[in-house]
């Protein structure tokens, strides 16, 4: 699926899959097709459970010190990994097998040990998603995770932002569009999610 944020936000439409569905083809169609940075959105009740931080705050460096984005008060990065499983963790196969393996554990999150099956740094970035999504922050990450809520799947998605080669800027939501229906996927703006959500 695409889905555009908001205009006044980020302004940029990311392709979403469950991470449960993600093959080495599908990691293909994001670095390719889409172009952004392939990050894995968790519920926050899944970080929780992994104990999982966000990033800023375990950085202890000047640059992490002061948060100045224009289109939110926070980053919702945590912690970049790969599965234990993985060799360099960077191939399309490795990442697709870390993502399935987030979203498998996801499934259980008490029953899973993190730091033995993950390891970090890595490739595949974590998204921490806020407690109370929608009504809380209007990201790709909480975007990702109520779609996952509505349709009953695990809370873990795969985002990943869709750039123009051509303008080397975020691809128009009119262009996103396109390429979703040229694709057979559907395309929805945020602002749809952010309103069944009140």
């Amino acid at each position: 699926m695409c889905i555009h944020d908001a205009a006044d936000r980020e302004g940029e439409t990311d392709l979403i899959y469950p991470a449960s569905a993600v093959t080495p083809e599908a990691v293909a169609q994001l670095r390719n097709d889409a172009g952004g940075l392939v990050c894995v959105a968790l519920s926050d009740a899944v970080s929780e459970a992994f104990d999982l931080p966000f990033l800023q705050s375990e950085i202890d460096h000047p640059a992490a010190a002061r948060h100045d984005l224009t289109y939110d008060d926070r980053s919702s990065f945590s912690l970049p990994v790969n599965h234990r499983n993985t060799r360099t963790g960077i191939t399309d196969e490795d990442r697709s097998l870390t993502i399935r393996e987030l979203a498998r554990a996801a499934e259980t999150p008490d029953q899973v040990d993190f730091a033995t099956e993950f390891r970090s740094p890595g490739h595949i970035h974590i998204l921490r998603a806020a407690p109370g999504l929608l009504t809380n922050r209007q990201g790709h990450t909480e975007l990702g995770i109520a779609l996952a809520e509505l349709a009953g799947v695990e809370p873990a998605v795969v985002v990943c932002e869709m750039l123009d080669d051509h303008t080397n800027e975020a691809m128009t939501p009119a262009d996103a569009a396109a390429y979703a229906e040229s694709h057979g996927i559907p395309y929805i703006e945020g602002s749809v999610l952010v309103e069944r959500s009140r």
